[in-house]
């Protein structure tokens, strides 16, 4: 009776939920100030269709007396995603009392996700239990998990526990029926709180632009408008599409309008173009619109035609034999289909036309084909303050403003470079001439000068309303961080996951969606300042902008306190996310903040996290304890079942409790920063949530713990040490990693090994174990080092089929490459300290494996050794003197029928002192793709640069030698040829950038 009467209370839970959100549903929630209650709303509508679905297919039908209840509710789950699908166009909620409506249901959804999440839990752990009371056996099949539905925000919550399991039904279903009568008192207030369900909807409206400027307004953009002017006015390129195509971009608040307004009334593009024309496209794209509005600029009235094609037929009548000159103001579409029909007409044009296309998006950019991208950055400090005193005083300054000059820098830095910000704050300050008044300015929330919505702020919300609810909570997730922190961009992705932000697909894993997401808020330029990585020209790190947006829109959740006391004053009771520096003794005000998700403890002293800290926080996702010398985790941490993600930054740190393998819901583990980190704990393989094992990369560990082979989720592995000998039992052997059928990320570091009387024995050993692992089926990235053997064999290497990133680095016996060129999707390689590699030629491309009477019937019949090669890097290859012209199938490249690395874009040869010549089909008339070429300490190669082996790479656009360019972006760089080779100064690493 007692299951029943739980089961019964459960299934009536999920009934009032529903009922809440069908109606909450109707509630469009524009303002920016509940933005983060809406994106947590949204996300549950959509989880909670598929969650209820599955668990009233599998459990409830079983109960007796709720089948016809919950038969409705799956009647209403349609309804309730079409209603979300309108989820952008919300009504706004602006009275207080609305607010404190919302943050009640946030809160009670909050307690909801954890009441869920400690029902899933339990059923992992009972999986776990039963399975470890199994004898061990490392060969058989890892426990098959059922299907992982992801329930924001805990991304990893199953929801097919059975009801009838138990699992301290008592206490959960106490739980369960206190916050459904809460939740039916909280929906009962609605009305008290001035909720309503039919308000008509507020939206932000996109500015209608004109192609009038005051010239004389503008600062600070002197060499973008040089450039502009020069690429509209020069003639281009022959191979260039007619008409060319340039984009301004950068997010709203840039300047790109005012940009392109000085470029269409510049006196010589006047004189320049026969027809100039100006469209504010704005969103959504509206062909007919579009079309009219040239039409109309051309000939001076609007046309009578109301079919498309009709009115591209009257563009192009218009256009055809003349130059002109289109700009398309504010273009967000990236659906290239409304654009191809625009493109194919106005190639009437005659040559030299141009179009100027102003944009926040590069989806925009690569959508229309842009030959010429400028990317407008930010304006500095004093051009910022001189846009503030020349609108905030008149035009005869005075002295009025030298008092407040100042204070007028501190508001200047405020701006973040946005000129738009800065004429908002000049505006603002207009009429203020007294310190008083400008230090209150300067201590307040420069986003709440006025209405963000529909005031002159508004331009920075558009972009901000574009982004869908997750990636809004992405975004202001970045708001606990201090501003100009550099994030690790898998750091963050990952934290993202933790905190259940990610909305998975089937078929789509998370950090694969995670990824679109970063890459539509770079699109967005919600981060800026970008480092690369050198081996694939990938995203590795970048800055959030607007930091002070971002930390205005989540004030009351997210909190950043710096050496602080045991007196600070907040209310901790909504909050969710902190950043904590202690320099001394641990604040115990933090045990008050109940609710956090995310906690970042920095201790600055010698330290022991308190384990009292475990019993109060006991809803975290996200912990990272950083520590700047001794740091001890206490055997509590078990009690974080929630937690998903756990970084330890401590460089004194030597293990790690036993006590961690408890928590069964972790998706990431890193300890990259514990340099002194010498073991594992023993029962890794319960960790079979695991999807990031991230380890240092020298670190001082010599070998895993039986059981890794049973953490089926595990997607990256940055480091394996690979125990040739296998000493003891307990020792984690390589052979383990084929049950590792997600793993995409995978670094091999063998034995290192000093006395030379073994090398021959540990030679033998290393070939025998590399090549008797069964590569995991999706492994994209692979690194080996202290590899012994003389030669990696053909038969493993064809194996990694999938494979994308591949480094082999101090593998120091081996003596040539291995036949890489078949490899199928390999898009970067890096050769590093191989020192007995003397020669490179047919074997590493692969060409020796083809049959040697095979012969190609017709021209396009081709082959294509390392067809998707994009990066490729030698690096302090010693003994490295020839890389050998083709020789086997010279006959095929020379007729076409085999191409060799199409797709190459940089090549770079760093410290390999012997090389005498690079081979003929390093070159752009065989690999148009290669841009960059770079020779860094080859004396031998310089005469690159002078000689007449300069034919060889002269069309290559950049070429780098000894640290200093000979050419960059296709022009000579003339003061360094011919002194090249006497320039030693300029060898030494230190000019390397």
């Amino acid at each position: 009776m007692k299951k029943h009467k739980l089961n019964r209370t459960i299934a009536n839970f999920l009934l009032s939920v529903h009922f809440l959100l069908c109606y909450q549903s109707k509630l469009n929630f524009q303002s920016p100030l509940t933005m983060a209650a809406d994106a947590l709303l949204t996300d549950l509508f959509k989880q909670l269709a598929s969650t209820i679905s599955q668990l009233a297919k599998e459990e409830i039908k079983l109960l007796g007396g709720v089948d016809d209840e919950v038969e409705k509710l799956q009647d209403k789950l349609g309804f309730i995603k079409a209603m979300m699908d309108d989820a952008e166009e919300r009504h706004a909620v602006k009275q207080h009392t609305g607010k404190l409506w919302l943050a009640k249901l946030q809160d009670k959804y909050y307690e909801m996700d954890d009441v869920l999440d400690t029902w899933s839990t339990a059923r992992i752990k009972a999986e776990i239990e039963k399975e470890e009371g199994k004898p061990a056996d490392v060969n058989a099949p890892a426990v098959v998990k059922k299907k992982v539905c992801s329930f924001f925000p805990s991304p990893s919550c199953c929801f097919n526990l059975p009801l009838r399991h138990n699992l301290g039904h008592n206490d959960l279903g106490h739980k369960i029926r206190k916050l459904n009568e809460k939740l039916d008192e909280i929906f009962n207030d609605r009305v008290k709180y001035g909720i309503d369900f039919n308000r008509q909807p507020e939206v932000v409206e996109r500015p209608i632009t004109t192609s009038f400027v005051d010239e004389s307004d503008i600062i600070g953009r002197d060499n973008y408008r040089e450039e502009l002017l020069s690429n509209l006015l020069g003639m281009g390129s022959p191979k260039e599409r007619n008409p060319r195509v340039i984009s301004l971009v950068g997010m709203g608040g840039l300047g790109k309008t005012t940009l392109a307004q000085i470029a269409y009334n510049h006196s010589e593009v006047k004189a320049h173009f026969e027809k100039r024309i100006w469209v504010c496209v704005s969103d959504p794209f509206d062909q007919y619109k579009v079309a009219n509005e040239i039409i109309e600029c051309l000939e001076g009235q609007p046309p009578n035609d109301t079919e498309l094609q009709s009115l591209l037929v009257k563009l192009c009548s218009l256009i055809r034999g003349k130059r002109f000159f289109l700009v398309l103001d504010d273009v967000w579409t990236e659906d290239f289909t409304k654009w191809e029909p625009f493109r194919n007409a106005l190639k009437c044009g005659a040559e030299g036309s141009r179009i100027l296309v102003t944009t926040r998006k590069t989806g925009v950019v690569n959508m229309m084909e842009s030959s010429l991208i400028i990317d407008l950055g930010v304006l500095s400090i004093n051009d910022c303050w001189l846009i503030i005193k020349r609108i905030a005083f008149s035009d005869d300054y005075g002295e009025q403003y030298r008092d407040l000059e100042e204070l007028g820098k501190q508001l200047a830095n405020k701006c973040k470079g946005l000129p738009l910000a800065a004429k908002i704050l000049g505006s603002y300050l207009r009429g203020k001439m007294s310190k008083k008044e400008w230090e209150k300015v300067l201590h307040n929330d420069l986003w709440h000068l006025e209405d963000i919505e529909n005031g002159l702020w508004g331009p920075f919300f558009l972009s901000y309303y574009e982004l869908s609810s997750s990636e809004k909570q992405c975004f202001l997730f970045c708001a606990v961080f201090p501003e100009d922190y550099e994030f690790d961009k898998f750091e963050l992705i990952i934290n993202w996951m933790a905190q259940g932000y990610i909305n998975s697909k089937e078929n789509i894993e998370m950090e694969v969606r995670a990824e679109h997401y970063f890459e539509n808020l770079v699109m967005r330029s919600f981060f800026q300042d970008f480092k690369k990585d050198d081996n694939d020209g990938k995203i590795v790190s970048c800055k959030m902008h607007l930091h002070d947006f971002a930390k205005s829109m989540a004030k009351d959740v997210c909190f950043e306190i710096n050496y602080s006391s045991d007196k600070v004053e907040k209310d901790f009771q909504r909050a969710r996310q902190l950043s904590l520096i202690v320099k001394e003794t641990f604040p115990e005000y933090v045990y008050n903040a109940k609710n956090l998700r995310f906690f970042h403890l920095n201790f600055w002293s010698s330290k022991t996290v308190p384990p009292e800290l475990f019993d109060h926080l006991t809803c975290l996702r996200t912990l990272h304890l950083e520590g700047q010398s001794t740091l001890e985790l206490p055997n509590e941490v078990e009690k974080l079942i929630h937690l998903r993600y756990l970084k330890l930054s401590c460089i004194s740190l030597k293990d790690l409790p036993e006590t961690v393998c408890n928590l069964c819901n972790l998706h990431s583990l890193d300890v990259r920063k514990c340099l002194k980190l010498e073991k594992l704990p023993q029962g890794m393989g319960k960790l079979i949530n695991l999807r990031h094992l991230l380890l240092h990369d020298d670190g001082k560990i010599k070998s895993f713990p039986k059981g890794i082979g049973r953490l089926t989720c595990l997607r990256m592995l940055t480091y394996f040490p690979v125990a040739i000998g296998g000493e003891g039992d307990e020792i984690c052997k390589l052979g383990e990693l084929k049950n590792l059928s997600h793993l995409r990320f995978l670094r091999l570091k063998f034995d290192t090994i000093d006395e030379k009387t073994k090398l021959r024995r540990r030679m033998d050993d290393d070939v025998l174990v590399l090549n008797g692992l069964e590569s995991p089926p999706r492994l994209e990235s692979l690194k080996i080092e202290f590899y012994m053997g003389t030669r990696l064999y053909p038969i493993w290497m064809m194996s990694l089929t999938t494979l994308k990133k591949l480094t082999l680095s101090q593998c120091l016996t081996l003596e040539c490459l291995p036949p890489l060129g078949k490899l199928p999707l390999l898009e970067s390689l890096v050769i590093a300290s191989t020192e007995n590699v003397r020669k490179v030629g047919d074997e590493f491309l692969g060409i020796e494996l083809e049959p040697k009477n095979k012969t190609k019937n017709k021209k396009d019949d081709y082959d294509i050794v390392f067809p998707n090669l994009k990066f490729l890097k030698f690096l302090y290859l010693d003994n490295w003197e020839e890389w050998k012209e083709i020789g086997a199938a010279r006959e095929e490249v020379e007729n076409g029928t085999l191409r060799i690395m199409p797709h190459l874009q940089s090549l770079r040869i760093n410290y390999c002192p012997k090389l005498k010549s690079l081979p003929g089909f390093i070159c752009t008339t065989q690999i148009p793709s290669l841009y960059e070429l770079v020779i860094n300490e080859e004396p031998s190669l310089y005469e690159y640069g002078i000689g007449e082996e300069w034919d060889k790479i002269s069309q290559i656009p950049n070429v780098k030698i000894g640290y200093r360019y000979v050419q960059r972006d296709g022009h000579e760089v003339k003061s360094l040829l011919g002194s090249l080779i006497d320039s030693k100064e300029f060898s030494h690493p230190k000019y390397q950038h």
